[in-house]
């Protein structure tokens, strides 16, 4: 009963004094605002990082080989015995060459945002696409150097009208039959010019043959498990390095390593700035300091009454721990409630001022409950000390006070 009671003392003792109990807590709601938008904004840019990665596949390695003039060449044959002798690590492989010398065109128009890729018949699928219409590649295409295609939903759309299979489309003097289109993955129709729908796929060994190579050094590798990314990395870089034995002959990395990389660079910088906001927090403990010891100034001849009565010095002293720890937990519910709103509002506003981008801006419910604990703390703490000094003041120089 008394902790009840000494809460709604303090209560009234803060209701008498709205303006300046208000202007106490601007710093604890300054802080517990700053921190919970800064640590929803490192929630939602993570999320976010991590659909993308994972519309491209978590569970993909990316190999770049340039073998730094070995007569040793890894071929496109040893590059697959690679994932058929690990294939407890390894799923799927495929190389991959971008035709980048050349424009895409079809009838008078130039579409030179769209990209061309040398793939194998796997590729689609290991990039988790669809058809939409016709069929992918195959093997036979690969292995007769067919000049056939698949293409992404932006140019089918845009320059077939949504009926592209049959039709031939250029790639720089080369021409090309289009037997398959894939199903959107973007979900702004307007926003895949040059994105993962403005593709088109031919068989690597035509890519070898258009760019005038007899190597390929680069591919796109599936894991059988991303939990165990760095034994697939290692067993890859292994074979390379039995080849060349060299370790800057080739470069493997893989997408959840990237993905990792990326999460600890959004966390370390969450970490600075709400270190920042944190700042607001000290303030405001030092504003709840000051205007404690002007209450204890104001209230000395109350507390004379109250020793004089018999009170207890413990007593005195919970009172005043109480009260700054009630004012600052009020500036922490404050604060929480306006961070909720600006995160809420700033959801909203993002997809305005970046139009194509979403970015959930949640602070989470850990984020919420540490605020309010530490905006807590910090009132008791810098409540401690003019409570302390209530609780010694002589009752007799207390009475006399004016």
């Amino acid at each position: 009963m008394l902790l009840f009671d000494t809460f709604i003392l303090a209560l009234k003792n803060i209701w008498s004094n709205k303006m300046r109990t208000i202007l106490t807590m601007l710093g604890i709601i300054i802080g517990v605002t700053a921190v919970i938008v800064i640590v929803g904004l490192g929630n939602g840019m993570t999320q976010s990082v991590r659909d993308s990665f994972s519309s491209m596949g978590i569970n993909s390695m990316s190999v770049s080989i340039w073998g730094r003039g070995s007569s040793r060449n890894a071929t496109v044959d040893y590059m697959y015995d690679i994932v058929k002798e690990n294939a407890q690590y390894l799923k799927a492989i495929s190389p991959n060459i971008q035709i980048s010398s050349y424009t895409v065109k079809e009838g008078r128009e130039d579409y030179r945002y769209t990209g061309v890729y040398g793939v194998n018949e796997d590729y689609t699928a290991m990039a988790n696409y669809t058809l939409a219409d016709g069929r992918g590649l195959q093997y036979m295409d690969i292995k007769e150097n067919k000049y056939v295609c698949v293409i992404g939903d932006y140019l089918a759309r845009e320059a077939y009208n949504g009926n592209a299979v049959g039709k031939d489309i250029k790639v720089g003097p080369y021409r090309f039959r289009i037997v398959g289109v894939l199903a959107p993955k973007a979900t702004d129709p307007d926003m895949q010019e040059g994105g993962e729908d403005d593709r088109i796929y031919v068989p690597y060994t035509v890519a070898m043959r258009i760019n005038q190579k007899n190597t390929v050094d680069s591919y796109t590798v599936i894991m059988a498990d991303e939990n165990y990314a760095n034994q697939a990395k290692m067993a890859v870089e292994n074979a390379l390095y039995a080849i060349y034995e060299d370790d800057d002959a080739y470069y493997v990395y893989s997408m959840s390593e990237l993905l990792e990389q990326m999460n600890q660079t959004i966390s370390m910088v969450v970490m600075v700035l709400t270190l920042i906001a944190g700042i607001s927090l000290l303030v405001g403990g030092i504003g709840i300091m000051n205007i404690m010891l002007v209450s204890v100034s104001e209230r000395t001849r109350e507390i004379g009454i109250r020793k004089a009565m018999g009170a207890r010095e413990r007593t005195i002293l919970f009172q005043f721990v109480v009260e700054a720890g009630t004012t600052s937990a009020l500036g922490g519910l404050l604060g929480i409630l306006l961070g909720y709103a600006l995160s809420a509002a700033a959801t909203a506003a993002v997809p305005m001022i970046m139009p194509g981008e979403s970015v959930a801006i949640s602070p989470g419910t850990s984020a919420v409950l540490v605020s309010f604990g530490i905006s807590v703390g910090i009132g008791v703490i810098f409540g401690y000390l003019p409570a302390l000094r209530a609780a010694r003041l002589n009752p007799i120089e207390a009475l006399r006070y004016e």
